[in-house]
């Protein structure tokens, strides 16, 4: 789970276009009328229930998921007779569906730094509602909240929850100073508000009720073994670190410095040719990571419109697998979604232990993306933690405005006589 910075109050209603969104059909709703099947489907976890709306073409041509402003197409779909196979292969996970008359049933199955988690799923068709047939509700939450998230073991993280309210229904999404939890559609019934999302890698149900205090009290689920309390008082001014000041370079430190094959098993380095006197992003990822899937979408369509300004990117994937082979497919299929045309090394496996020893050079590697800011000289001049993703709405923006702002900073330098490389 990756998470990220705050900024200013979020809306949802808002046809997210910005770079990385535009004419993207995965997180791009659409407002014609659908030639197929609506299903509600229900993903079930060890101690909830996800819904989650889903459309699945009648000749089984095409199928996707809906999370509010969202829409998370399968990127690889199969049908033999009455079974369907939905792949996202980015993530490398998959839900098998059987066909039963009017009903659907089967296993989501989602990939793990090590194992997988299995969980039932059945589908219905769609009755016109998320949670809740007809929410009644006695509270609004629209606006900005102060969380505190608390795992099983008692551990505390800070959040900041945007919620916007229009009658029952209910968008939103949690800030962390390293990620955000993308889209979560539902309902707010009676006191108690109920959200959800499943985009292909995450499973998330959050639920919580409206006490006498005015907070509001509740449980977080994530697949099949995570679970936290989390409690929240209205507070417009919440606001988290600032994302610049979360990684920094040790002392002694100016530059940064590795080789990494690339998916074809070619080594590349920063000091390749191709990088001299080139602002450079190195953006640390992972396939099965959908902040960094948001990321890869922005950064694409940026290096695509920039790189002819003198600037390159290269992304670090560290994966839930120690086999390249493997690896280097799941990155392909990274690059063929996102059409990504910049360098995409295999540097290692996904545990964050590993990435810092992969960077020794950095304090920590907190979150999933992490991008470095690299001069013309060669020098670090920032990095950036996590992601404010498009279901952050306007935190989005902010954060393309403030990239577009170093960026522009960075290629308008002039190119030092003393460059490192």
């Amino acid at each position: 789970m990756t998470r990220i910075y705050s900024g200013f109050v979020l809306v949802f209603a808002l046809t997210l276009t910005a770079c990385g969104q535009i004419d993207d059909p995965e997180t791009t709703t659409s407002a014609q009328s659908w030639n197929g099947e609506d299903w509600r489907v229900e993903i079930q976890l060890p101690d909830t229930t996800l819904p989650v709306r889903m459309y699945l073409a009648s000749d089984g041509s095409e199928a996707w998921f809906t999370n509010g402003a969202e829409k998370v197409m399968v990127g690889d779909l199969s049908v033999d007779g009455d079974n369907y196979m939905l792949r996202f292969p980015a993530f490398n996970n998959a839900i098998e569906l059987q066909r039963d008359g009017d009903r659907l049933s089967g296993t989501l199955t989602l990939a793990k730094r090590g194992y997988e988690q299995q969980m039932p799923v059945t589908a219905a068709p769609d009755p016109g509602y998320r949670f809740s047939p007809d929410p009644e509700p006695e509270i609004d939450v629209t606006g900005r909240w102060e969380v505190v998230f608390t795992d099983d073991e008692g551990k505390e993280s800070a959040s900041v929850g945007e919620f916007d309210q229009q009658g029952g229904n209910l968008t939103g999404t949690f800030l962390t100073a390293t990620g955000d939890y993308r889209f979560l559609e539902g309902e707010v019934d009676g006191r108690t508000l109920m959200l959800s999302t499943f985009d292909g890698a995450h499973a998330f149900v959050f639920t919580a009720t409206l006490n006498d205090s005015g907070a509001l009290e509740g449980d977080f689920w994530s697949g099949t073994r995570w679970h936290e309390d989390w409690v929240a008082n209205r507070n417009f001014e919440a606001a988290l670190p600032d994302a610049f000041s979360l990684t920094y370079l040790k002392p002694g430190y100016e530059t940064v410095e590795f080789t990494f094959p690339d998916l074809d098993g070619k080594p590349v380095s920063l000091d390749d040719p191709k990088f001299d006197e080139k602002v450079v992003l190195v953006t640390l990822s992972g396939t099965w990571c959908p902040n960094c899937a948001d990321k890869a979408d922005f950064m694409s369509g940026y290096y695509r419109e920039n790189r002819e300004r003198g600037m390159e990117v290269v992304n670090l994937l560290f994966e839930h697998t120690t086999e390249f082979d493997e690896a280097a497919q799941l990155g392909r299929a990274l690059v063929e979604k996102h059409g990504i045309e910049y360098d995409v090394l295999i540097a290692g496996y996904s545990d964050k232990a590993v990435a810092a020893e992969a960077l020794p050079m950095l304090n920590h590697v907190l979150a999933y993306p992490t991008t470095i800011f690299i001069d013309r000289s060669g020098a670090v001049r920032k990095i950036h933690t996590g992601f404010s993703g498009p279901g952050t709405g306007s935190y989005y923006l902010d954060f393309v405005r403030e990239f577009n702002e170093l960026m522009d900073e960075l290629l308008a330098e002039p190119i030092p006589s003393n460059a490192s490389r």
